[in-house]
């Protein structure tokens, strides 16, 4: 256990439904977790317990940052405060190394064909960086005949910006640097 109390900074998102928690240690180290329902959640302590507060939606765990997604009836002072005293108890205990499900599924980008390879670098260069830095991401899900579809993930899952114009921001970047035609579609 640590000795060191965990330090916990709330951000907003661009999301009026989310929050970004931003601690002084890991809560996932390699990769990114989100969570769309307490199910999900099951086994992973600070995840079960973050759900067992009113009104949280989803979670969205990456590096030291915790997005979490609430109902829009929600008490934001009281929620701001269940979720830094879960943090701060949770976390000298958890596990930042935990993998979830599809995470020990996933094969390496280099297994992937080339054009998906190619997507995803272009992501990763451009786009995922501010997606992250808002609390959330963005997952490929399928790429053919110049359609890609994508999933948000995140603070991003219920932005009202992610359909509009994020979406065409990231629509008109890959135009520009891979595919011409291509139409990114949300599912």
């Amino acid at each position: 256990m640590s000795t060191h109390a965990v330090q916990v900074r709330i951000q907003p998102t661009p999301n009026p439904n989310a929050l970004k928690f931003v601690t002084s240690v890991p809560v996932k180290n390699v990769g990114k977790a989100t969570f769309t329902k307490p199910s999900e959640a099951t086994g992973i302590l600070l995840a079960e317990d973050l759900f067992a507060i009113e009104g949280v939606r989803q979670l969205h765990f990456f590096e030291n940052v915790t997005t979490v997604t609430f109902a829009e009836d929600t008490d934001v002072a009281t929620l701001e405060l269940e979720v830094q005293a879960v943090l701060q108890r949770r976390l000298p205990i958890h596990d930042p190394n935990f993998l979830m499900p599809d995470e020990r599924q996933k094969a390496s980008r280099d297994n992937l064909p080339e054009p998906l390879r190619k997507i995803e670098q272009i992501l990763d260069e451009t786009v995922r960086m501010h997606l992250q830095g808002d609390g959330g991401d963005i997952e490929v899900v399928k790429y053919e005949n110049h359609q890609l579809e994508v999933r948000y993930q995140g603070a991003c899952g219920t932005c009202p910006s992610s359909v509009g114009g994020t979406l065409d921001a990231i629509q008109g970047i890959l135009r520009d640097q891979f595919d011409p035609e291509l139409i990114v579609i949300p599912v």
